[in-house]
């Protein structure tokens, strides 16, 4: 996972490269919640660009920080979501709370 943070806007970019798992969730938990509590971002962009699998085990991973995020007052979204993905947020409800940012390539960070 790469982590970009951008002082100017306060915005956390993780740069997510791997599946999301029962097996990684762990270890990505602990360093997002690391940056999150680091920099204090007003919003707070997950790029999926190269996420090619997530099981519920990542959905408890996107509301634990979207917990976390909303309670120093910032936003979270996701970006770059496949397909599969994307239906996998569609059937959690996850997209009730998350937006998507936008879709595979099309993301900017300023």
């Amino acid at each position: 996972m790469q982590t970009t943070y951008y002082k100017k806007d306060k915005h956390l970019v993780f740069e997510i490269e791997e599946e999301i798992d029962e097996c990684s969730v762990q270890n990505l938990k602990r360093r997002m919640d690391n940056e999150i509590q680091r920099y204090m971002p007003k919003e707070v962009i997950f790029d999926f660009s190269n996420v090619s699998f997530m099981d519920s085990a990542g959905i408890g991973l996107i509301i634990g920080r979207y917990k976390l995020i909303d309670m120093i007052g910032g936003e979270l979204k996701v970006a770059n979501v496949n397909l599969q993905i994307q239906k996998i947020f569609e059937m959690s409800g996850l997209l009730r709370l998350i937006p998507v940012e936008c879709k595979k390539k099309e993301v900017q960070y300023d």
